[in-house]
This record gives C-alpha cells, sequence and structure tokens, in this order.
C-alpha cells in the first residue's frame, strides 16, 4: 500500500476517523456511566458541524477513507441528518457508518437511509428485557429492537450488534446472542470489557474471547471469514449455513495494535491516536484560532506521531484511562 502524510512510525496506514459528535446520551450503561451526575462538555466545546466537515476533509487529503460517526449517542444531537447527508457528499471517502444505541434508530432508520449510510452498529448486550433494564437504566428493550427490525426490513446491511461481555450480568446469554446470526443476516460482535473512564464495573468483570468462543461453539464449529482491507479489529468467523456472522473484538486477551488503522475524533475537538491512551492533540482550539488548512494537516501527522506500537492497557490502575468512553468515540 502506498505511504500517504497518516502513515505511522510503525508502516501501519491510517485510513480510519471515529468521530464522536457528542458526549451526551439517552442510556447509562453500567459499563460506560458511574454513578451519580455525570459532567458534561459544554455546549460550546462540543465541535461545531462544520468545524468536524473540514477536518474530515483535510484528513481525506491526508489519506482518511473510512469514517464512523459515533457518539455518546450521535442520534440525540440535533442537525444530526443534515450533518450525515454533508459527510456523504465528500469526495474521497468511500466508507461511512453509524454506531447508535437504537433507542431513536426506529423513527430515524429513513433519515440514515436518506443519507446514503448502509451500514450500522447497533449496541445490545442482552435478549432479555430486565437485564437490559439493568445494564442500560432504561426499560426500552422492546423498543431498540423493534429499531433493529426496522433497520433490518429496510435493507440496511450489515447490520452488526455488538455485545460487551460481562461476568454476572449477561455471561448466560452469549448462547442466545450469537444464535441470531443463524436467524438474520446480522453480524454479532462479541467485544471484551475495557475498563476506560469512570463506571459501575471492574477489570475483573470482563469475559475473554477464548471462553466466549467456547461458549457458543455449542451451536456449531465457527468457521474464519477472510477479512478485507477496510475492516476493524474483529476476527470474522460464521456457523455453517448461517446467514450472519460472529465477531470477536479483543482489547485485552490479543492486542490487535498491529493492524489498528484508526484515529478518533473526540466530541471537544482532540484528534486521539489510541482509544486505550489519553494522549491527544487538540484540533479545536488551532482552527478556532484562525489556522490554516495546511496546520490542521499538520495537526493530523503530529496524532500519527503519537501512536505507539501497542497500547500497554491490561486492566492495571497505572495504566487506567481516565477519559469517559461517552466522549472518546469508542
Amino acid at each position: 500500500m502506498e505511504k500517504t502524510a497518516l502513515t505511522d512510525n510503525f508502516n501501519r496506514h491510517l485510513e480510519y476517523l471515529r468521530i464522536s459528535v457528542t458526549d451526551r446520551c439517552n442510556l447509562r450503561c453500567i459499563y460506560c456511566v458511574p454513578k451519580g451526575i455525570v459532567p458534561k462538555v459544554p455546549h460550546d466545546d462540543i465541535m461545531r458541524y462544520e468545524e468536524i466537515l473540514k477536518v474530515v476533509k483535510i484528513g481525506v487529503a491526508a489519506g482518511i477513507r473510512k469514517v464512523r460517526v459515533t457518539g455518546g449517542e450521535p442520534l440525540v444531537r440535533k442537525g444530526i441528518g443534515s450533518f450525515l447527508k454533508k459527510l456523504g457528499e465528500v469526495d474521497g471517502l468511500t466508507d461511512i457508518s453509524l454506531t447508535t444505541n437504537g433507542y431513536l434508530l426506529e423513527k430515524n432508520v429513513d433519515m440514515i437511509k436518506d443519507t446514503g449510510i448502509q451500514r450500522i452498529n447497533v449496541s445490545l448486550d442482552t435478549l432479555d428485557r430486565d437485564k437490559f433494564a439493568y445494564i442500560t437504566g432504561y426499560d426500552v428493550f422492546d423498543k431498540v429492537w423493534r429499531g433493529i427490525m426496522k433497520a433490518h426490513a429496510s435493507g440496511l446491511s450489515p447490520i452488526k450488534i455488538n455485545v460487551v461481555a460481562l461476568k454476572g450480568h449477561n455471561d448466560q446469554e452469549l448462547v442466545k446472542m450469537a444464535r441470531l446470526s443463524l436467524e438474520y443476516p446480522f453480524h454479532i460482535r462479541f467485544i471484551e470489557y475495557m475498563p476506560i473512564g469512570n463506571s459501575r464495573m471492574h477489570a475483573g468483570d470482563s469475559i475473554l474471547a477464548p471462553e466466549i468462543r467456547k461458549q457458543i461453539e455449542a451451536l456449531g464449529k465457527l468457521m474464519p471469514v477472510e477479512k478485507n482491507q477496510m475492516d476493524g479489529p474483529a476476527e470474522r468467523f460464521r456457523f455453517e449455513g448461517a446467514p450472519g456472522e460472529i465477531g470477536f473484538i479483543c482489547p485485552m486477551s490479543r492486542h490487535f495494535c498491529a493492524a489498528c488503522n484508526r484515529l478518533r475524533l473526540t466530541a471537544d475537538g482532540h484528534i486521539r491516536p489510541c482509544l486505550l491512551s489519553d494522549r491527544m492533540v487538540d484540533i479545536k482550539g488551532p482552527m478556532r484560532a484562525g489556522c490554516s488548512d495546511d496546520d490542521v494537516a499538520d495537526i493530523f501527522k503530529k496524532a500519527v506521531g503519537y501512536k505507539q506500537d501497542a497500547h500497554h492497557f491490561s486492566g492495571d490502575p497505572a495504566f487506567k484511562v481516565t477519559d469517559q468512553m461517552s466522549g472518546i468515540g469508542g
């Protein structure tokens, strides 16, 4: 692959930008939000849509090809449809997708399709209403499931279901979640819990991929699915004859740093080279101070220079990530 301005010191080509458009969320998941009042980034400190679009265009000129819009919950931000539409008009982007908790999905499926987005990720850690209410803080499972079904009926594909595996909470449901891939063309992605920021979970609450795989192989043999160039970190598999897929994302048990191709734009305007490190570069401040496009491109390059060969996060408090996941963008 030809080197670009976003090729790092370890010859990784950083083509993927994850954009957190807000730190606000309409759920309070136990692995993301601590008890009590959570301070929010002041409205004026959140990146404006026009600023995000400028960053994306400059990023594309430097080598960005893929963008995922996240939050918080992106669908709570006013004007998100118009922003997504404009994002889809950026020349040079070959892949745009959206991550949502599904709460507002049902009423926004048509809007999402109208923007040209075809791929969405939906966070869904359980199929049990009571467990859903406990994990997310709200009894809205039926609402989320209707949104997923409407998205499926509308032709959005692939729909990826993100399942954070949590010991003592949904560990008895992993097979049930995996079985969805036998019934629907969904990509069920099991994610090892990462203790980031302040939450109500602990490092020991994580269920690692080998244990998850051992459980769900009760359904049959998992056959590897070949990855393509623009894939994320998931190790992909499929049960024989299944319309859907199984994926494992293993930041704790099997670091995928060597193949990491992503940067993150946080809700408050920083370029973050690694999810599992608090090191980042301010891009909003210089932009609001009137810096040039070339200066913005140099900020991208500076962030790329900070990207390490691997993260050193293992749940050890000495390597704790202090920023909240809701503002980083996952």
